[in-house]
């Protein structure tokens, strides 16, 4: 069997697979190792929430074009990604009311159906909601959710009848250079040969790339979510809400649960060991987080818990991923670190990291804002938000 190769993807996220589609579509003959089996890392876990939320022009663009692959995944890249219109909506404190009203005029100018809307709006889209301490909220009727780990599959799929060659169970223990190009990849299975190695490995990204003697600001942080049935009454699906106000966001899921997670800077203080870590929910995070829920959804105080999961974020300091040639000139590249933005800018990132790893003259999506060196120049991304992580 061959194992040289035109391109090497390691990591078989939603970033690897992607990728490995958009190459292939492309002609290039890519080989994609995934150390376990597909959707068990942190992109099957995702929250998966689809949204155009964001404060840089960038950004925004990138969601937008992911949301129309995931409206139209079908046609697009074939297979199911199970999303969900369920519409989003965002509320903020009065100290970051100016913040929203710019990354909503910002929005619309790109083309995102975006609105600020008043507190009688929102009462009429969300009646069981506390809006007392609100004065407006924005809504994007388009957005929603999608299924992690079908998606995850179905560009697998994809990228498989484009004729990647994906090996399952095929960990990466190094990364071989000549003359300061890269050559390829070493295995338990063998070498992988190719002169452009791709680490889209995520939580275990500043491990690899450790393996070429490169050290990237990227950490392996273990975040959790939380499920409640809703009570009766209560059975029909909400809209995905992001309370920048009780640090907290919640989705509607399937079976009449709602899952809940918190919006907290505080989550990139739980460096993990990516491959040794508590994966189950703890009660303390149960409790708080529905507390929270409770304060701005009081009907949810005679839910019933039904558990939940830690899963693992890779964070950057500014919440913003990682995308660039790791060694200038040697072909190495990186394309991790997203912090819990990964997935919904899934279908957007494997452009711009196709149009990296070819060269592309004319690339959709300038990827100078995720450029390495930000962080030696003092220029990180920044957001509107004192909760920047929203992007």
């Amino acid at each position: 069997m061959s194992k040289n190769f035109d391109v090497i993807i390691i990591g078989a996220g939603i970033m690897g697979c992607a990728t490995a589609y958009e190459l292939s579509k492309r002609g290039s003959n890519v080989a994609l190792l995934e150390k376990d089996s597909l959707g068990v890392a942190s992109s099957g876990k995702s929250s998966a929430i689809i949204r155009q939320h964001y404060s840089n022009e960038l950004t925004a663009r990138m969601a937008l074009h992911s949301l129309r692959v995931f409206q139209n995944f079908g046609e697009q890249v074939g297979g199911e990604c199970g999303f969900t219109p369920t519409g989003f909506v965002a509320v903020v404190d009065a100290k970051d009311q100016a913040g929203l009203e710019a990354n909503v005029a910002l929005q619309k100018r790109l083309g995102i159906q975006t609105e600020m809307i008043s507190t009688s709006d929102l009462h009429s889209l969300m009646p069981a909601l506390d809006i007392t301490d609100l004065v407006s909220a924005v809504y994007e009727k388009e957005s929603g959710y999608a299924d992690p780990y079908l998606t995850v599959t179905s560009y697998a799929t994809a990228a498989k009848r484009e004729g990647t060659r994906l090996f399952l169970d095929t960990p990466v223990t190094g990364i071989r250079f000549e003359g300061g190009k890269v050559t390829g990849v070493d295995t338990p299975k063998g070498q992988f040969n190719a002169p452009v190695v791709l680490n889209s490995t995520g939580a275990w990204g500043a491990q690899i790339a450790q393996m070429a003697g490169v050290t990237v600001p990227i950490n392996s942080c273990r975040v959790q979510v939380a499920f409640f049935r809703r009570p009766t009454g209560h059975e029909a699906p909400h809209p995905v809400f992001a309370d920048f106000i009780r640090a907290t966001y919640f989705r509607s899921e399937t079976g009449g649960l709602t899952l809940v997670g918190l919006i907290d800077p505080g989550e990139a203080d739980a460096v993990v060991d990516p491959d040794n870590f508590h994966e189950g929910v703890d009660d303390d995070f149960v409790m708080e987080a529905g507390e929270r829920l409770i304060g701005r959804y009081p009907a949810m105080a005679q839910s019933q818990v039904t558990g939940g999961y830690a899963a693992l974020y890779a964070i950057t300091p500014d919440w913003h991923a990682i995308v660039d040639e790791l060694i200038p000139g040697s072909g190495l590249y990186i394309c991790a670190g997203f912090s819990g933005h990964g997935f919904k800018l899934g279908p957007a990132v494997s452009v711009m990291a196709a149009d990296m790893l070819t060269g592309a003259s004319d690339p959709l999506f300038d990827r100078h804002l995720f450029r390495l060196s930000r962080y030696a120049e003092n220029d990180p991304v920044r957001g509107q938000y004192e909760y920047s992580i929203v992007g």
